[in-house]
């Protein structure tokens, strides 16, 4: 699988900022045949389900290959945070470490204090340091159609559920990817801080530039969280070519250029390649990136807004390269009441970004309630169908396919397709609001309560309330540091019902201003609106 790789003089820098250290990925592979000789005497074959909690980009990237080179699966489990509630996260990893059936956990640190529950568990607990004592072992025979890794989702209900995606599926999108990236091994650099236990951190930016042999500088989530500035020092000390992120990192990243650097003291002109993906791209968001980028050497035309998910591999559209962020102006009525985006740029309109063309071996087309085809321009479901594509999730209660009979999944997401193919997300549709006959879309209620000041910047939520009955309306959380100052709230309240009534025409039931860090998130950083409905009711 990972032939091209082991051609090349590329590699893996980790361990910025402090320690930095690069291993080609010939080395990465040959401490992967160290590891899965451990795995093999620790008796991990064929068709078993290991389990990853390990920080360190360096340890994770060997010990995914060895799982796969003994003809095992892997399951990367959700990091603790300081933030993470111990209890909570504990429960969590005991159901997912039971539904996935694992027969072995890979732990490493900072993870090591977590060894002892995950015994208690009746698994076989495996450390990296003593995996890499094994001796050398070559790969098992794999099908293409064998697992190679059960992607946790991050779902609104309680219950647990992992995508299953098979190498088939891997080679399929990371091929795709390569060619609409339009990727030069010799020439590209990516810089990435992703985790790897989401999608786009593990396969897109670990497993991809692993395959194909591309110059990777790996940091992780914990080191951006403490210095977002640190993304912008190694774009500018690896002369970086490639970087990835959600909407919400760009606009933090923004913030710091604008208030903590001073014009040219990093050089960001190198990037060619910028993808904003994993959530809603929010155009002023990308607008504000590039006006605060652009001291800097970030040029426009690197954007590129993309979309995607785990129960596509990773990605199912990407912006053309070269062409940057492209909105599409449409009446916001329209939109709202009879479900078309017809272009305008006069009276109430809606800004959405557009996500380019499907990526080579993905269909897309959009559906009506009734499962009719619509056509361009009309806003239905999104579903997608092709070889990148997972058959189902492994769940508690067993095996769930994705596709219907037609080999079609159903994103949840709403949206459509412009005149030359382009995808357009317009919201998910369980958070969809329906009031007098109008979808409200949330993202639409957050950006507005984001303006008014004093609300921490990406961290809004807007709550559906009574869901599907005639009263159904909506609720906003917003968080600010001024959460215990009286006066501040009550100002912070009439101005956020202030913006969402301009916004979108409808008034929230109420507005409720908490405590930094209390709106739920998802380990990625996408808003839990559902469980986000205890804070407002």
């Amino acid at each position: 699988m990972y032939a091209s790789a082991m051609t090349s003089r590329k590699g893996m820098v980790t361990g910025e900022p402090a320690n930095p250290t690069r291993h080609t990925w010939c080395e990465v592979h040959e401490r992967a045949r160290r590891i899965a000789g451990g795995l093999a005497a620790a008796g991990v074959g064929p068709g078993d389900v290991v389990a990853v909690l390990a920080g360190a980009p360096v340890e994770i990237a060997p010990t995914a290959q060895a799982i796969w080179m003994r003809g095992a699966s892997l399951t990367m489990l959700h990091q603790p945070t300081p933030r993470t509630d111990l209890q909570r996260w504990a429960a969590e990893t005991t159901s997912v470490v039971k539904m996935i059936d694992a027969k072995s956990v890979v732990v490493s640190d900072p993870f090591l204090p977590a060894a002892p529950l995950l015994s208690e568990l009746g698994m076989q607990v495996l450390t990296i340091d003593r995996l890499f004592e094994g001796r050398s072992a070559d790969p098992v025979r794999t099908a293409e159609d064998d697992v190679a890794l059960l992607q946790l989702t991050s779902g609104s209900t309680g219950s647990p559920k992992a995508v299953q995606i098979t190498h088939r599926n891997i080679v399929s999108n990371a091929e795709a990817m390569f060619t609409g990236a339009e990727v030069d091994p010799d020439q590209d650099v990516i810089v990435c801080w992703l985790p790897l236990f989401h999608d786009m951190g593990m396969t897109g930016f670990l497993t991809v530039p692993m395959y194909f042999g591309v110059e990777l500088i790996k940091a992780t989530p914990m080191d951006f969280m403490r210095d977002t500035l640190l993304w912008a020092r190694l774009i500018d000390k690896y002369r970086g070519t490639m970087t990835a992120a959600p909407n919400f990192a760009y606009t933090l990243f923004a913030k710091r250029l604008r208030g903590q650097a001073s014009p040219g003291q990093f050089d960001l002109s190198t990037l060619r390649w910028a993808l904003s993906g994993a959530e809603q791209v929010e155009p002023a968001d990308v607008e504000a990136l590039l006006t605060a980028g652009r001291p800097f050497g970030l040029r426009p035309e690197a954007i590129v807004p993309a979309y995607g998910m785990a129960e596509t591999t990773v990605a199912v559209s990407f912006t053309k390269c070269g062409n940057g962020l492209t909105v599409d102006e449409v009446d916001a009525d329209l939109l709202a009441v009879l479900h078309r985006a017809v272009p305008t740029t006069k009276g109430k309109t809606r800004r959405l970004a557009t996500l380019g063309n499907v990526l080579d071996g993905i269909e897309a087309r959009i559906v009506d309630e009734d499962c009719a085809l619509l056509p361009a321009r009309g806003v239905g479901v999104i579903q997608v169908r092709g070889e990148p594509v997972t058959t189902g999730y492994t769940t508690e209660a067993g095996f769930v396919a994705a596709q219907d009979d037609q080999g079609w999944y159903d994103t949840g997401d709403l949206g459509y397709l412009t005149e030359a193919g382009d995808v357009v997300v317009c919201g998910r549709v369980k958070d969809v609001i329906i009031m007098a006959g109008r979808n409200i879309y949330p993202t639409d209620i957050e950006r507005a309560a984001a303006r008014v000041p004093g609300v921490r910047p990406g961290c809004v939520v807007a709550v559906r309330i009574e869901a599907g009955h005639s009263r159904e309306t909506f609720a906003v959380a917003v968080e600010s540091a001024a959460w215990q100052d009286h006066a501040e709230v009550r100002r912070i309240e009439r101005q956020v019902t202030h913006e969402v009534v301009a916004e979108v025409d409808m008034r929230p039931r109420n507005v409720v201003v908490l405590e930094p860090g209390m709106i739920p998130k998802t380990p990625s950083g996408k808003l839990r609106r559902a469980h986000a409905l205890a804070l407002v009711s």
